[in-house]
């Protein structure tokens, strides 16, 4: 990863750096406009699918939609009839999440999978509480999908990749990937049962400790807690734990030199937005240099949409908010790897979910 950060950005580059910042910024602009809550909806989304998709498709779209759609009825349908059976309810958690991680195993619906499980453990959490409207819950993240669908197309759209001769691609690309990866190699089923059982089992225990300790302030912890599992390996798992501490930590230290500059004025959107736009453009910068991929830089940009999405209201803290966020999530990493090390070594002794060391 390392050597990625000796590459000059290309001009594509930039326009990817453009085109997570506006989407991100339109996403925030938009939510605290028209005053609508789960603000972190609108900023995250789409920093998801103009980051972590190489180019925006139907399918892509669809896998999106399709995720908030499913998440909707299944927290408004499981959710409503056995919310108040415990038991019940987290066997029904752990089919859901088994499911999601099978799509994410198999590759080709890969998004609709990893969104679905963010999406599902996020809303049940809020779900849980008596003070949620489930409805507006439901029916919010529906809107901010099919809106950052919109945006994400739109961005594709206004800053587009700049076409250049075969010659300028092939140089692009070996700068922006020095070493060449090989093909990857098809997963035995041992494999697709070790990814799904650890996936599921993990994120299961993950709903259940913000159950049980009613931790409904932490949504960046449990976002982590849940991001952790997206290389759904323990090796993969490890190496990305240290790079979300990074990433959080750069988020917090960009949004609160924001807040600095804003002083008694957070309240004015019309202040507010451009500094989160040059944050998001700094985070982007990173998120780049590295090549893509769940790192540093997609760590920070989540980071600062939550903080701003969620976080920068009248009525909230945003220092406090922004140093628990740092504590909340380190804790979480930590909790997180325990489990992981654990059901791996758990999974390994058995033949049929053995994935290896």
């Amino acid at each position: 990863m390392m050597k990625l950060w000796h590459h000059t950005l290309s001009e594509n580059d930039i326009r990817q750096c453009l085109r997570i910042a506006t989407g991100a910024g339109i996403g925030f602009f938009l939510c605290k406009f028209f005053n609508w809550n789960y603000g972190v909806y609108f900023t995250v989304t789409p920093i998801l699918l103009l980051g972590m998709i190489p180019k925006m498709t139907g399918h892509a779209a669809r896998q999106c939609l399709a995720s908030a759609l499913v998440c909707g009825l299944e927290v408004g349908i499981f959710g409503g009839f056995f919310g108040g059976h415990p038991v019940l309810m987290s066997i029904i958690v752990f089919l859901l999440f088994l499911y999601k991680f099978a799509c994410m195993s198999k590759g080709s619906l890969f998004l609709f999978g990893a969104n679905g499980v963010l999406t599902l453990s996020i809303m049940l959490n809020f779900a849980s509480y008596p003070t949620t409207d489930l409805n507006e819950l439901i029916f919010t993240n529906i809107g901010a999908s099919i809106l950052s669908v919109m945006i994400a197309f739109a961005m594709t759209v206004l800053i587009p990749n700049i076409e250049t001769d075969t010659g300028a691609i092939a140089e692009d690309k070996t700068k922006a990937q020095p070493e060449p990866q090989p093909l990857p190699q098809p997963k035995s089923g041992n494999q697709t049962r070790h990814e799904m059982l650890m996936g599921a089992t993990i994120a299961t225990l993950s709903f259940l400790m913000f159950q049980v300790f009613n931790l409904s302030d932490s949504m960046s912890a449990q976002a982590t807690s849940v991001l952790l599992l997206y290389p759904m390996h323990w090796n993969g798992t490890l190496g990305y734990a240290k790079k979300r501490a990074m990433g959080t930590i750069l988020g917090v230290v960009v949004s609160m030199i924001g807040l600095l500059f804003l002083y008694n004025w957070s309240g004015e959107l019309e202040l507010v937005l451009p500094l989160l736009w040059i944050g998001l453009m700094l985070c982007s910068y990173t998120h780049v240099k590295e090549g893509g991929g769940s790192g540093v830089g997609f760590g920070a940009l989540t980071t600062l949409a939550i903080l701003f999405g969620q976080n920068l209201t009248p009525e909230n803290d945003f220092f406090f908010s922004a140093l628990y966020r740092i504590n909340s999530v380190l804790f979480a990493i930590v909790v997180t790897l325990l489990a992981c090390y654990l059901i791996h070594r758990l999974l390994n002794s058995f033949e049929v979910t053995r994935y290896g060391q």
